[in-house]
């Protein structure tokens, strides 16, 4: 198994180190255009190998496509982070260059390959993934949904004080602050509704606070979050590697499904060997439909202004 992950900047080292870690990849390419710093990123990697006892080989190379070919996964995460008081829209101008290159040159040497979207405004890049490449949808997936759902579980947790592994939850639509539709009907904690353990005003916080996660962090940190992005890429990279059939909400071309057409937006999926093997209709409260639908218009709004 050959994955790739073009950026090897915060987010694309941790997403290399978390799949070589879990040691189910015989050989990680990191790819960036900066001289010398994906193989430099490649070498401190491979030497915790021996630490964190990983077989995986991890290579570097700087703006070489020839040494992606034939990579099962590739994952793109270059791009320019958000700064404080950056909305994930506003950089499309710039990513949207980026993506379009790397898309195309990835595809050229790996032809077959699952392709992974981290790049933001994450669901319009997805989308334009597929408007570049061709692809077909079960092929190319956005990141995002995974990510929001761990910083929602992990609000969920803090809030009744509960171990994260007693909790469940998911948000669908956009990745963007605005869009996000963090599913307070479907949280649970151990099976059981989430609002028995808590009250609504509570919950509507953790609702916010989720919906507003990336913009915390990225007002403490002075750039984006790395850890948890490289953690659920690598999720989600594992889930196709291994076949497991692991279910995770993602940014994915809709055609029809939840009544929107001709567009990338956050909804459940399974994933396994084929990328996307299903895209998975669940039972919305009436409201949560009306979010995901502004949600939708909010998405559709940002994709106008691609230059395809």
């Amino acid at each position: 198994m050959k994955v790739t992950i073009v950026g090897a900047g915060a987010v694309g080292a941790s997403c290399a180190e978390y799949i070589a870690i879990k040691n189910f990849a015989s050989e990680v390419v990191l790819l960036d255009i900066k001289e010398g710093y994906a193989e430099g990123k490649a070498m401190d990697l491979m030497q915790c190998a021996s630490l964190n006892a990983f077989d995986t080989k991890i290579k570097g190379t700087t703006n070489d496509y020839s040494k992606t070919d034939n990579s099962n996964i590739c994952v793109i995460t270059s791009g320019i982070p958000r700064k404080p008081g950056m909305t994930r829209e506003e950089l499309i101008g710039i990513n949207a260059g980026i993506v379009k290159t790397v898309s195309k040159n990835l595809v050229k040497f790996s032809p077959e390959t699952i392709l992974i979207v981290v790049s933001n405004p994450m669901d319009t890049m997805t989308y334009l993934t597929h408007k570049v490449t061709g692809l077909p949808k079960n092929r190319i997936i956005g990141m995002g949904g995974a990510l929001d759902s761990a910083r929602f579980k992990y609000r969920l947790a803090e809030a009744i004080d509960a171990p994260i592994s007693d909790v469940d939850g998911m948000v669908i639509g956009g990745h963007s602050d605005s869009g996000m539709v963090p599913l307070i009907s479907h949280a649970t904690r151990n099976s059981i509704k989430i609002s028995e353990f808590i009250s609504k005003e509570r919950l509507e916080q953790v609702k916010q606070d989720t919906k507003v996660g990336g913009a915390t962090l990225t007002k403490l940190l002075g750039t984006s979050a790395w850890y948890a992005p490289g953690a659920a890429v690598s999720g989600l990279v594992q889930a196709i590697a291994c076949n497991q059939k692991k279910v995770f909400p993602c940014s994915v071309l809709l055609e029809g499904e939840y009544g929107l057409n001709n567009l990338c937006i956050g909804v459940p999926v399974m994933l396994g060997s084929n990328g996307i093997e299903k895209i998975i209709d669940i039972k919305l409260t009436e409201a949560d439909k009306a979010h995901l639908k502004s949600s939708a218009d909010g998405v559709k709004k940002t994709n106008g202004l691609l230059k395809i």
